[in-house]
């Protein structure tokens, strides 16, 4: 696949608030409205390709926020690539590396934003650029902490009806067990169940977790410390149930050291939080190598950050369906034409006969939502 060289000519950045369809809670907070930064990418030629950066409002899920990331792009990622004539997309993250450490989410929105370039400038679909290999998805869906477990169930329900393929059920102490228990008695014992925690328990919590073995759930994502690789192999020894890492894997060296300490079975792989597409690909790679299965979670983006979790996910090993809902699920209105939908039978279709992300960004509606913007541009 021959692709175009680029060189970026500007780089806008834009916060936008996109008011959820209801309120989203896991174990650190609630969502109610999600402040979204975007970037717009020109080439020197014209080009035009969006991305979108997942760091949240707060530093709960990770250290980096909407207002750091601005901060980080402004000051240290986008000198590092504007003006820069680069050949292959995989050049860019070594740059970002050189001498910078963190701000993951910072660094993916300009890596991947350059991958989509390369591939709007080329002609070809951001999957097939990757090394996609699927024309379509299987979709999961995250339910929020509920109030009571019959609430619980009953989402459960519905969203399995819908054509969910996967139920992920978000959970913290004191409502876990008996939650649980209630949604697998209404539900039955073959529907595709998984908790996450978000670091929400500690190892005096390895007894209550235990007896999530008792409900043939299909992992335990992220119950400990995210920062903790040892706490989760003493974990996993003592369960049936594997363990799925999201906040712990930040990198490819990170999820070596998973599979080095048998800190888990699966890993989920957010773009964004390891820092793109060259770092989630190598992730992936090593992970196929040990037999390690993967799939993408999501951080309630937009329509433009979901086309980048759709293409990552038709890579080969991402054989669990992930957290990339369509459009609906979130947004009475999504940013992007057409919106993203799901079949009865729980897919979504890989848009491979579309240059770059897949979908057109509504310009329109953007400026419409925008609170503030900065646009980067090269020397003149």
């Amino acid at each position: 696949m021959t692709v175009r060289f680029i060189q970026i000519d500007s780089i806008t950045l834009r916060e936008i608030h996109l008011s959820l369809k209801e309120p989203f809670r896991i174990s650190s907070g609630v969502t109610h409205t999600r402040k979204i930064l975007l970037l717009e990418f020109k080439t020197v030629d014209g080009v035009v390709e969006w991305s979108e950066c997942v760091a949240g409002e707060e530093p709960n899920y990770s250290p980096e926020t909407i207002d750091t990331a601005w901060l980080a792009i402004r000051e240290w990622v986008v000198p590092r690539v504007l003006g820069k004539q680069f050949r292959d997309p995989g050049e860019v993250r070594p740059i970002l590396e050189h001498d910078f450490r963190g701000h993951n989410m910072a660094k993916a929105a300009v890596e991947m934003g350059i991958w989509a370039l390369a591939a709007r400038a080329s002609g070809v679909p951001l999957s097939k650029l990757i090394g996609g290999v699927r024309e379509e998805i299987e979709v999961g869906i995250s339910l929020g902490i509920q109030a009571t477990p019959q609430l619980l169930a009953e989402k459960v329900k519905r969203s399995l009806d819908r054509g969910y393929r996967k139920v992920k059920m978000k959970v913290e102490p004191g409502k876990d067990i008996e939650f649980v228990r209630v949604v697998r008695e209404a539900i039955g014992p073959e529907a595709h169940l998984m908790v996450d925690a978000n670091n929400a328990y500690a190892e005096g919590d390895f007894k209550t977790l235990q007896e999530l073995d008792w409900f043939n759930l299909m992992m335990i994502e992220q119950p400990l410390a995210w920062d903790d690789l040892v706490a989760h192999a003493k974990l996993q020894k003592l369960l049936k149930t594997p363990l799925c890492l999201d906040e712990s894997i930040t990198g490819v060296d990170r999820a070596g050291d998973m599979i080095e300490l048998k800190s888990g079975r699966i890993i989920n792989i957010k773009p964004g939080r390891v820092g793109g597409f060259s770092s989630s690909i190598a992730i992936h790679d090593l992970c196929a190598a040990h037999g390690i299965p993967v799939w993408c979670g999501g951080m309630l983006e937009s329509g433009i950050g979901r086309s980048y979790n759709v293409a990552l996910a038709s890579l080969p090993n991402f054989i669990l369906p992930g957290d990339i809902s369509p459009s609906e699920r979130y947004w009475e209105q999504d940013i992007v034409v057409p919106e993203w939908t799901m079949s009865r039978e729980g897919k979504i279709n890989v848009p491979n006969d579309k240059p770059g992300i897949g979908v057109e960004v509504d310009r329109d509606r953007i400026e419409n939502l925008t609170v503030r913007s900065e646009t980067l541009r090269t020397a003149r």
